[in-house]
């Protein structure tokens, strides 16, 4: 359990948490008890609008504009001044390009303080994988292997179909007489599993650790106007080889960015090493 000291600029306030699966779950206790506040959910707004997982609804932005709107958008609705909202992505992993990888964003607005701090926690840890049925093994095969029951399927006729697409199904007995069905009336079967935050325990469990990481970031404050959010934008490398000193690939330094006032700062060796192996070194092995 993350232990950080409530921030003033929250402690005491209301928190809208954008949802409309369940995401509160692993949302809820870690920002009452990290930040002071005293989180809500609405049933009033339709998440879905901004794009759904199985496809019907597209979604027309990239994944941090859709989730700036999407929290934004339910602040205005619901009157609230503080809110959080998530966006998850499913694909391969952007430099394990044969490995599938949950990419989340988690975004927390502050209108009154004018802040918007954002994380990305990007995990292999998935089941997020679809495929054609032709056989009542190869469904039993597949079902195991992303971890139904426990995480959920979706049935449709094929990988595109937007309609006739069966979503949250958690019992055996379900899945098969669906794929029975389907095999009937349609002739193929696509089953691919369920992304949905409340039927996926392993991205629930993805977003828990974006929030944490998120709450570490808050934590860290500006030394100038002390808003929440001081964190690292970029990391310079040219840390000097151990052996000629030139400058190799290793990271030298962090650079430290405040999005409220703009306050930068440099800090060195933030691996605790001031020379490079010379392996690292273009130079001494080129």
């Amino acid at each position: 359990m993350i232990t950080s000291q409530p921030n003033p600029v929250f402690k005491g306030r209301k928190l809208l948490i954008v949802t409309k699966h369940k995401k509160e779950k692993v949302l809820q206790p870690l920002l009452e008890n990290n930040l002071g506040v005293l989180c809500s959910t609405t049933e009033h707004f339709d998440t879905d609008v901004f794009g759904t997982f199985s496809g019907e609804v597209e979604r027309t932005d990239d994944p941090l504009n859709t989730v700036i709107a999407k929290c934004k958008s339910a602040m205005d609705k619901e009157g609230f001044d503080l809110a959080i909202a998530s966006e998850g992505s499913f694909g391969p992993h952007p430099s394990l390009f044969f490995i599938s990888a949950d990419d989340e964003l988690l975004v927390l607005i502050d209108s009154k303080n004018s802040l918007q701090i954002v994380v990305r926690e990007i995990s292999m840890s998935t089941n997020f994988s679809g495929s054609y049925i032709t056989s009542i093994d190869a469904l039993y095969s597949f079902a195991k292997k992303v971890l139904f029951p426990s995480h959920a399927l979706i049935i449709r006729p094929t990988k595109d179909s937007k309609d006739n697409c069966i979503k949250g199904i958690t019992a055996w007995h379900e899945l098969l007489n669906f794929f029975e069905d389907y095999q009937r009336k349609f002739g193929t079967v696509f089953v691919e599993t369920d992304m949905r935050a409340l039927y996926n325990p392993t991205r629930m469990n993805v977003i828990q650790e974006a929030a944490k990481k998120l709450i570490q970031k808050i934590a860290s404050t500006c030394p100038v106007c002390t808003a929440p959010g001081f964190d690292v934008v970029k990391a310079n490398t040219g840390l000097p080889c151990s052996v000629c000193g030139q400058p190799t690939n290793s990271i030298y330094s962090y650079t430290f960015l405040c999005e409220k006032c703009g306050h930068r700062k440099e800090t060195f060796f933030p691996h605790h090493i001031q020379k490079a192996d010379p392996a690292t070194c273009n130079h001494c092995n080129p």
